[in-house]
């Protein structure tokens, strides 16, 4: 697998992605999005009413969920599905974040017994969660199993679970050096042909605008546009500021596309935290 350091880096990596991301996320209105009062080169406050009040440095909700499973995860030598799911619904009595469609499912479920608890949600955003769970992986098979019962705890749908599993091996691959272009092509490879067109279309919108290929993609929540916006990024840029700046001005669900990009980016053995601007790396403290 790989070291501690690296995990820690990859982890605070995603972190950050959600934090860039928060200043525009869920603003879906081109012409709000133009004029938008924020500095892109910087962290922001939050525009969207759903994240009203949070400010520059911290997370949208997706953010704050990868440090509870991080939290969790200290001093563990493995990931207990049970024991996180209580410790996630015991988290969300008292949360003050946004409730999102997800987790009023997820909790209705537990409290009712059910089991596997997750909803049916398709959204993109639980699969850029995952780094976390590095920590207590022993090598890939454990990683992919782990990947697996986190993503059912909250996203119980096929669509989840089949694009959490291609990017859980997209990471491995590259996190075992692959090169990243390689590595997306072989891993799309190993799927059904959904996923493939997916990835296809991805790749070949790497000389459109970043925007207008989001916006085509759809910007929303839903694995359906995310995959292939993520793809998109992952393929137009070698420079990790720019991929997110450009990600951010495209609006709707930039933070999941975000956090997932950064994460498969960052596991690129020649990409450092020094790709990533100190003022936003201010977080770090907090953190890890």
């Amino acid at each position: 697998m790989t070291d501690i350091k690296n995990i820690k880096e990859l982890i605070l990596s995603t972190l950050v992605a959600d934090s860039y991301s928060l200043g525009s996320h869920w603003v879906y209105d081109e012409k709000q999005l133009l004029n938008l009062d924020v500095n892109w080169n910087e962290l922001n406050d939050a525009k969207a009413l759903w994240h009203k009040g949070r400010k520059a440095g911290e997370f949208t909700h997706y953010g704050d969920q990868i440090l509870w499973l991080y939290n969790f995860l200290q001093n563990k030598e493995e990931f207990d599905t049970k024991e996180y799911t209580k410790y996630w619904f015991d988290r969300m009595q008292c949360y003050n974040g946004y409730i999102d469609g997800a987790t009023r499912d997820t909790l209705v479920n537990i409290n009712e017994g059910l089991f596997p608890t997750g909803s049916s949600s398709t959204d993109l955003s639980i699969i850029g969660r995952i780094a976390p769970l590095l920590l207590v992986s022993k090598n890939k098979e454990q990683f992919l199993e782990n990947v697996e019962n986190f993503v059912q705890i909250t996203h119980n749908s096929n669509e989840a679970l089949v694009a959490s599993r291609f990017f859980a091996k997209l990471l491995l691959r590259v996190l075992a050096g692959d090169e990243l272009n390689k590595a997306i092509e072989e891993t799309k490879e190993k799927f059904d042909s959904k996923i493939q067109a997916y990835v296809n279309s991805a790749i070949s919108s790497k000389t459109e605008d970043t925007a207008e290929a989001i916006r085509n993609f759809g910007p929303a929540c839903d694995i359906n546009g995310g995959f292939q916006g993520t793809i998109h990024l992952l393929s137009k840029y070698d420079n990790l500021k720019d991929m997110l700046i450009c990600n951010a001005k495209a609006g709707g669900e930039t933070s999941a596309r975000a956090m997932l990009a950064t994460l498969i980016f960052m596991a690129q053995p020649d990409k450092k935290l020094s790709q990533i601007p100190t003022s936003w790396l201010s977080i770090r403290a907090t953190i890890i």
